[in-house]
């Protein structure tokens, strides 16, 4: 599993769609792994699918389930998989488990969408995606 700060997610995500668009392969998968609300709530990368690592009430991760849902949105397991999450330990969690089920090609963005936190204790304000400008829709 490859670990990329936010921009150099971005950057890979554009190469590779690109080179796809020119017919060499498929194009990644763009996971956001929080949950539904968070997705919906909070925001998301444009392109993401919210394919969540775990969800509420139950708030605990069925790696087996996340692995088969992602393996049905890519297709193959040797389609590239950008992951992201709220700060980066969902992702790195989830993209540990599509290693361990065999994925090839597995991306974990670190400092996720929101960021860590800073000294008032709020996100976006010292790192991640919306921190780095990078493009974000809300519904």
């Amino acid at each position: 599993m490859q670990e990329l700060l936010p921009k150099q997610a971005w950057d890979l995500l554009l190469e590779r769609t690109q080179d796809a668009a020119e017919g060499a392969g498929d194009p990644p998968l763009f996971v956001d792994v929080r949950m539904e609300i968070e997705f919906i709530a909070v925001g998301h990368p444009p392109g993401a699918q919210n394919i969540p690592w775990y969800e509420y009430p139950a708030m605990t991760p069925d790696p087996a389930a996340f692995v088969a849902a992602v393996e049905r949105a890519a297709g193959s397991r040797h389609r590239t998989v950008v992951l992201i999450c709220r700060s980066g330990k969902r992702a790195r969690d989830a993209g540990q488990a599509l290693h361990d089920a065999g994925f090839a090609d597995v991306v974990a963005i670190v400092h996720g969408f929101e960021g860590d936190l800073d000294e008032n204790l709020q996100r976006s304000h010292v790192n991640g995606w919306r921190f780095d400008g990078l493009p974000w829709e809300q519904m």
